[in-house]
Order: C-alpha cells, then structure tokens, then sequence
C-alpha cells in the first residue's frame, strides 16, 4: 500500500507539472496578441463550427516610435511606452489542437470554482463595508473560505481514504503469510490478496480517490489565481446561460483594462517579504530570499506548506518495527520537499489553498487516527500524545465470520485465516509416520 502511495505521490507530481507546462488555457486569457503579427499568426485557428470567445481581448495600442532626425534638427524625446492591457477571462472554446479542448473540457470545473470565489470575496466585501475597513473584498480570506467548502464537502472521501489505510495496515500480518505461501505463483498470491480485500471489507482503491481529487483541482486552482485575479473583465465566466450569477464591484481601474476587477492583494499578509505596500499579492509569486549560486526563489508560503505536509504526512504513517515499511516511511516524507520547488513560480493564492487544506487534513486525520507516527519525534513523546484515542476510531476490518448482525456464522469454505495457518508446513517425520499408518 505504502509502494502505491509513494507512485501515486510522484504520478501526481509528474501530471501537475506537465499541466503547467502544458499551459491548460482552462478558463485562461489568452495573452495579448503582438501587435507586429497578423491576425493569423497571433489568434489560434478554431475548429469547424466553433465560435469566437464572448468575450474579446482588448487590442494593445502600439508604442508609437520616433521618426530619425535630420542634420540640425532638434531631437524628439522618445515617447513613453504606454500601459500594458491585461486580458480579459474568456471561457475556452475547442479547437483543432487537443490543448484547446482539454482547455473547453476543464472550463466548466473552472467555472464553479470561480464563481465560488467570487462569492466569496462578495461576502468579504460587504462584511468589511459593514465593519467600516474596506470597500472591495478581502481575496484571502475568500480562497480560506472556498477551501473550507471544498474540504467539507469532501469529508467522505477523504475519511474513506484514512479509514482503508489504517485497515490495509491491520492486514499486514496476513499479506505476509499469504506472501510467504504462494512465494513465486503472482497469479495465485493476487487472486488470494483480492479475496482476502473483499472478506475483511477493504478496498485499496479507495486510498488513490483523494490523491486524484487533489490532483484534479490543482490544475483549475493555479488558472483561478492567475487569470482570474489578473483579469480586467470577468463578466463572461460570471454567467451561466446568457445570465449574470454574480455581481462583483470591480476596483476603479479595471475599466480601462489596466488594472483586475478583484482586488488580488491580502493586506494582513504584508508582513511577508514578497510583499508590497497594498500586501502580498495573491496571483504572483511570492520570494522570500534567492539563493545566490543558482539563482533559484524560496517562497515563506511554500516552506510553511511542505512543513504541514510533513507533519500530515507522519501522522498518516503508523509506528512499525519492519525495516521494509520504516524505509517505505522515510520515503514518503520526501514528497513534502517538492513544494518548495514549485514555490519559485507557483502564485501565492494557491499555496495559501493548499496550507489551508493540509490544516484542513491534519485535523481530519487528528479526529479519526490520531497522532500517528508523528511522535517520538527526536525522542520527544509528550504525554498528550501517550496512549491516546481519536475522537473518531477506526473500527479494525470486520471477521468473515461474523454477520451484519453480529451473530457468529460457520464458515462457509476455507478461511483467509486457514489460509495463513497453512502456511507452516508439517515435519517430515509426522507426514512419514501418517503415509505408514495409512498403508498398515
């Protein structure tokens, strides 16, 4: 199960990267066309029967460039370059190329997610107008909030997934037997490992949902806290049917195209060194320092997340004294250290996202199996964490031979139980002595 987890772990890793490489136009602005290239080039070609997006990116007005000057003419300064226009937020529409499509199959889980914010940010807006500190919408206390939602919503899954894992490791001395028994048949110690899943009630599948949910929504979150909070015009992803939802207040600016309709800066983040005056601006990146030989970014927001990672992550181990599992452990806790790659280009909204679902999961985890193999830690185990009962206790995998209704059934055929008894085979001399009694 650990071995899963671990490719699961690296799958994951993989796919995200190649999502961001990829560049998913899910709900994305397209960025704005140079105004030197032709129409052709600059716009992509759209399939047959597929409209323009609804919403058309502003034309970007050319810098205007100086004509020479003659012998005994006087310079002309050179003309300032005007604003960049930021892109508006288009629904994604299928194209030729499968990236567009993909891109049109992934808007509408961007739309929702969306909107969800923008609720959101809505609700934070007028509670902040009420309490007389700000107008517009608090952006971080929003993403908080559709965290929240999203977490809640999946509970299930998530309780499923910590259920079968605990249960996966009450079974370890079985898998082992069976392991042992039918050494070197794969067929055979599969076909026996199923049944032995489907007698005791645990799926193994069911550990793999979460890390795909997760996966599945990384992807649309890092398009919402890029285009959607750099986006003068978001109007179009707003609608459902020809009809507005949501009605967000936009800052001032935003109707010239030079400035987002939602405000992306946090103010009670501005103490954080990437931060700006306004606060830390929640669709860039955030640096806490480069390193100074390779040149590489270190976000605050991405050690603080593969910190709560690692300690989700000893939570969900448990205290073994196999080698092969404590090496599986220690593996495992090398996954966490990849966030603080991905902190370098990552925008800060999703980095606050994933602090808030990892909390979010140490306290799940905290309520249905507790501490885990968190402690000792360093030879520190701290009487809270001594002998301890979760809240909500994984019930142990029920007995084949036990009813719905509690009542003791005989078993209908060889148990997973016999099975893993037969494995100690009998002396040489008793089976001699056994074939001679047969013959007398």
């Amino acid at each position: 199960m650990t071995d899963r987890r671990i490719k699961i772990g690296l799958v994951a890793v993989l796919a995200f990267a190649l999502i961001l490489l990829i560049g998913l136009p899910a709900a994305a602005a397209s960025p704005s066309p140079d105004p030197a290239a032709s129409p052709a080039a600059s716009e992509p070609t759209p399939a047959p029967g597929a409209t323009a997006p609804p919403c058309p990116n502003p034309t970007p007005v050319p810098t205007p460039t100086p004509e020479p000057t003659r012998e005994g003419e006087t310079p002309q300064p050179t003309p300032l370059p005007l604003p960049t226009q930021r892109p508006n937020l288009c629904p994604a529409v299928p194209g030729a190329d499968p990236v567009s499509t993909i891109a049109w199959i992934f808007t509408p889980l961007f739309q929702a997610i969306f909107m969800l914010l923008a609720a959101a940010y809505n609700v934070t807006g007028i509670i902040g107008s009420a309490l007389g500190s700000r107008e517009l919408g608090d952006i971080g206390i929003a993403i908080i909030v559709v965290t929240l939602i999203i977490r809640v919503l999946l509970i299930p899954i998530f309780r499923r997934q910590i259920v079968s894992s605990r249960r996966m490791v009450a079974l370890q001395p079985e898998m082992k037997a069976l392991q042992q028994k039918y050494k070197g048949d794969r067929a055979k110690l599969a076909q026996e490992q199923q049944r032995l899943y489907k007698d005791r009630g645990v799926s193994p599948a069911s550990g793999c949902l979460p890390a795909l949910l997760t996966l599945f929504l990384l992807g649309p979150m890092y398009y919402v806290f890029t285009a959607g909070l750099q986006a003068p015009d978001i109007s179009s992803m707003l609608t459902v049917f020809g009809v507005q939802v949501i009605h967000v207040t936009c800052q001032p600016a935003a109707a010239t195209g030079l400035a987002s309709c939602i405000d992306p800066f946090i103010p009670w983040l501005g103490f954080l060194p990437g931060a700006t005056e306004r606060g830390l601006n929640a669709s860039v990146s955030e640096i806490f320092f480069t390193l100074p030989v390779l040149g590489f970014g270190v976000s605050l927001l991405a050690l603080i997340a593969a910190f709560l990672q690692l300690i989700q992550t000893r939570m969900a181990q448990t205290n073994t004294s196999d080698p092969q599992l404590r090496v599986q452990n220690r593996t495992m806790l090398i996954l966490p250290a990849i966030s603080i790659i991905y902190g370098a280009f990552l925008p800060a909204g999703l980095f606050i996202y994933w602090i808030t679902t990892t909390i979010f999961s140490i306290v799940q985890q905290y309520m249905i199996a507790g501490w885990g193999a968190l402690f000792p830690l360093f030879g520190w185990n701290p009487a809270f964490a001594r002998n301890h009962t979760p809240r909500y206790p994984v019930s142990p995998p029920p007995s084949p031979n036990t009813l719905s209704g509690g009542v003791a059934a005989a078993p209908a055929r060889r148990t997973t139980t016999d099975s893993a008894a037969g494995t100690v085979k009998p002396s040489r001399q008793r089976a001699r002595t056994s074939r001679r009694g047969r013959r007398r």
